[in-house]
């Protein structure tokens, strides 16, 4: 009666430790979209200026700033594939921003910036094809002006 207690108890704790490794696995985009926030908040009062490289702790080699209202097989066809976390935004002052290093996402941010404390806005000169986004690759300045509102910080480019 013992050993069979024991191996219950074992068995429970081993599907158990399953689940909330399971639970707490996510996905690589998700945890670049996290680490990134924590980084752009950490954003000293004082600075004006940021590079966007620099305040990026994940590597990438081409991002993607997707218009309001963008259906989600755009957004596939530009970036060159599907995922599941994807969704269009729903108004005006959204973000929806794919960082990809070599043709796999590796971040994405999502929502507005009052709910996530910050938002990254930029325009650039679209790449051939490319009619609903703004385009900037690691190569392209990326320079950004540190700009803070009602709680909100926002990084814009000129």
């Amino acid at each position: 009666m013992k050993n069979k207690n024991t191996i219950v108890i074992v068995s429970i704790v081993i599907m158990s430790i399953f689940v909330l490794v399971n639970l707490i696995k996510k996905d690589l985009w998700d945890v670049n979209a996290y680490l990134l926030k924590e980084e752009v908040l950490s954003i000293d009062k004082s600075v004006e200026i940021v590079n966007l490289m620099d305040i990026t702790p994940f590597e990438w080699d081409v991002t993607y700033s997707f218009d309001p209202y963008t259906p989600k097989d755009t957004i596939y066809k530009t970036i060159g594939y599907k995922w599941d976390e994807i969704s269009e935004t729903v108004s005006e002052g959204m973000n929806q921003i794919v960082f990809l290093k070599d043709g796999k996402v590796v971040c994405y941010l999502y929502g507005y910036p009052e709910n996530n404390g910050y938002g990254i806005y930029f325009t650039s000169q679209n790449q051939i094809g490319v009619t609903s986004a703004s385009v900037l690759s690691a190569e392209d300045d990326l320079t950004f002006q540190v700009v803070k509102s009602d709680n909100v910080l926002y990084l814009k480019n000129n």
